[in-house]
């Protein structure tokens, strides 16, 4: 018997309604029969049998929520129910069990109680990853809890741990492609399963004395395929699985465009790949021929290329930090307000305290003080800190100042936030900072450290840039680039020319709920704060 798993029907669909079974429990379904209707999102999908065989349970009832990459229905298949071995007579004195049968030379040797490692889910929404790194391979023994592959998600690296202890028989997936969420990842020998292989196993027929149940000039579904259009399928449609419906759907071309070689017209991977070699050979010589025409009519031709284009596939954080990017620019209007901050004080502060937290290993920066300034100005202007609710009814202003700050990973950008700024001390701040950098720049921050954030700070000083318009990280309302610092000339209380350290900061607002003089105030009170850091003394917990 075999569960049918629900594939993936759309683009960032992880669950469907099942709207309505054409089978009951106990149904005969012939391939590519449809079975069910399930409504996305989007449209009205009908889910259609992989093979002939007999429904045997109905997992989702109609009216109810079907996962994605979940079982849906269970069926047993016609070829195994025409296959299944005869049980084994129990050993007696008279009749001995049968040992297992010798593998001939060659042949691989059976698979021994192997199990399969299911891909669990790893965030919330996420139905695929990437394969970064195995830490393991083929053969090699494992030991419970040990780490076994890293996956990148749409969201950070994820390490997999071993469930048991056992041996790795076979890796699914390989580095660089893309795992998906309840399907097998790795099979493995559990440790102590060798013990059970000894099992009595009934010795197979010889090759040349199996027969057929029954005898026919021809398949059952040859009458059927005759009564059929060409390369349609016994229900009118052109049969094809689900991945190569997406693999179409990728490329841009349609069902009928490309000629099955399966069964009844059935396209399959191979033809639709062949298909897309077969028109960038024809690209390739319409360019060639169309180069030659051109040098026939006296025109010059286009100058080549220095070099082929690299085409890297967009994933995971880039991913959803485009389509994120887009969303925030798109939906929320921005505006824009700049200014100029004195930290000479601070970098004097900060020079005296820095050996104070290395002998409590942290390193000390400037940002612990920008978050907790930012923290102490938010009580003056607690709309900084809000949100507004879904429906852009509501403005929820929340208990907690959780900074979040930018950080350029290997993986992309990725925005982890310090929660509970308020009621940390500035080396509690510090060695927070420390611990999400270089779990972000790893790319193994968690997803709890990554949600949350109420106002963020993006540091492109850090990289040497002077000023940015930065784009909010939606659901927040403001967030600021901090320049780089320079020594610039400027007048002291006596006009005397004197030499200061000058930070540049650009603040972005949401101009639905926060305007101008909201955030200048705000922004004045975190500049007084950094100008004279001292002044925080007052607050600090």
């Amino acid at each position: 018997m075999s569960d049918f798993m629900l594939p993936d029907i759309g683009e960032g669909i992880v669950e469907c309604e099942v709207v309505e079974w054409h089978v009951a429990e106990g149904d005969v379904i012939e391939e590519d029969q449809p079975v069910v209707e399930v409504m996305t999102d989007k449209a009205l999908v009908e889910i259609t049998a992989p093979e002939a065989g007999r429904v045997t349970r109905l997992y989702v009832q109609k009216g109810e929520i079907a996962k994605v990459h979940a079982p849906l229905f269970a069926y047993q298949a016609e070829s195994d129910a025409a296959a299944e071995p005869e049980k084994v007579k129990p050993a007696t004195v008279e009749e001995p069990a049968s040992r297992p049968a010798e593998p001939p030379p060659g042949a691989a040797a059976p698979s021994r109680a192997a199990k399969e490692f299911i891909l669990p889910d790893i965030g919330e929404g996420i139905v695929e990853c990437e394969v970064v790194e195995w830490r393991v391979a083929e053969g090699e023994t494992i030991a419970e809890d040990q780490p076994v592959v890293d996956v990148m998600t749409d969201k950070a690296l994820v390490e997999i741990t071993a469930p048991e202890a056992g041996v790795i028989q076979r890796l699914h997936v390989a580095r660089g492609e893309i795992a998906r969420v309840h399907a097998p990842l790795y099979a493995y020998l559990p440790e102590g399963s060798e013990a059970r292989d000894d099992a009595p196993t009934a010795e197979p027929a010889p090759r040349e004395e199996r027969r057929p149940s029954r005898e026919s000039p021809a398949p059952a579904w040859s009458e059927q395929e005759a009564a059929v259009e060409p390369g349609r399928g016994p229900y009118g449609r052109i049969p094809a699985a689900p991945a190569v419906r997406r693999l179409l759907r990728e490329h841009g071309l349609a069902l009928e465009e490309v000629p099955g070689s399966g069964r009844q017209g059935r396209v399959l991977k191979e033809d639709v790949l062949g298909y897309l070699a077969a028109d960038d050979s024809r690209q390739e010589r319409d360019e060639v021929r169309g180069a030659r025409d051109a040098g026939a009519t006296g025109r010059a031709p286009a100058e080549p290329a220095s070099g082929d284009v690299r085409i890297e596939p967009l994933r995971g954080v880039r991913a959803v930090m485009a389509k994120r990017m887009v969303e925030a620019a798109s939906t929320i209007p921005h505006f824009q307000y700049g200014e100029e901050i004195d930290v000479t004080e601070l970098l004097a502060l900060r020079e005296r305290l820095k050996p104070l937290a290395a002998a409590e290993e942290t390193r000390l920066t400037l940002m612990p003080f920008f978050m907790k300034a930012m923290a102490l100005a938010v009580r003056e202007a607690p709309i900084l800190n809000a949100r507004l609710n879904d429906d852009v009814s509501e403005i929820h202003y929340l208990p907690s100042v959780n900074v979040g700050m930018a950080v350029d990973s290997r993986a992309g950008l990725l925005v982890p936030n310090v929660k509970g700024v308020e009621g940390f001390s500035l080396l509690e701040v510090a060695a927070e900072i420390q611990r999400l950098t270089e779990a972000a720049r790893a790319g193994k921050v968690s997803q709890a450290d990554l949600k949350g954030g109420t106002i963020s700070i993006s540091n492109i000083g850090a990289l040497g840039g002077t000023y940015a318009a930065p784009i909010i990280n939606a659901p927040e309302v403001a967030i600021v680039a901090i320049g780089k610092t320079q020594w610039l000339p400027r007048f002291d209380a006596e006009d005397r020319v004197v030499k200061r350290a000058i930070m540049t900061v650009t603040w972005a607002g949401d101009h639905r709920i926060i305007d101008g003089g909201t955030i200048a105030r705000f922004c004045n009170a975190w500049k007084g704060y950094l100008e004279a850091p001292e002044t925080m003394l007052l607050h600090l917990v």
